[in-house]
């Protein structure tokens, strides 16, 4: 028998993460991100099943996604597991990098921006991204520690 347990949304870890990005939305952006009420487990369920994507990365030299809802992870056709080891550059083509860099480091020190752009999946596929969400993420000690993007609209080129 494991102590494994089947949805990452159901990990402590995960749900102290998802409770960090909802705060740090409406830090940011002064809009709740979810509308929803209920205990962090049934929130960060809403968060991994809501009808958006929704990932973050962390704060390292090459970041690397430490989560992606369900959308995302079916957008980007990677496993949970595949995805939390990915660094996020390689969700942008070679070159485009430059452009996404660009968005990250003004997101930096801007807190929050508005982005549209074309990202690949893990097969190749591209994807347009509109009316996109960038912001900083804050740990507890109000530190940086990572960014998150959420977009409703995208369409597959």
């Amino acid at each position: 028998m494991t102590n494994t347990l089947q949805y990452p949304w159901q990990q402590e870890k995960i749900i102290a993460h998802s409770e960090l990005i909802i705060q740090n939305y409406y830090y940011w952006t002064g809009k709740k991100l979810l509308d929803i009420k209920g205990s962090p487990l049934e929130i960060s369920k809403a968060l991994f099943e809501a009808p958006f994507a929704l990932l973050s990365h962390g704060h390292e030299a090459d970041p690397i996604y430490n989560y992606g809802n369900q959308k995302a992870l079916e957008l980007m056709e990677f496993s949970w597991r595949e995805f939390t080891q990915m660094p996020s550059r390689k969700s942008a083509e070679v070159i485009l990098q430059q452009e996404r860099d660009n968005l990250l480091k003004q997101t930096i020190s801007k807190g929050f921006s508005h982005f549209t752009g074309i990202r690949i999946s893990k097969t190749g596929r591209r994807f347009y991204i509109g009316d996109g969400i960038l912001w900083n993420m804050l740990d507890k000690q109000n530190q940086l520690c990572g960014q998150a993007a959420v977009y409703s609209k995208y369409q597959f080129q």
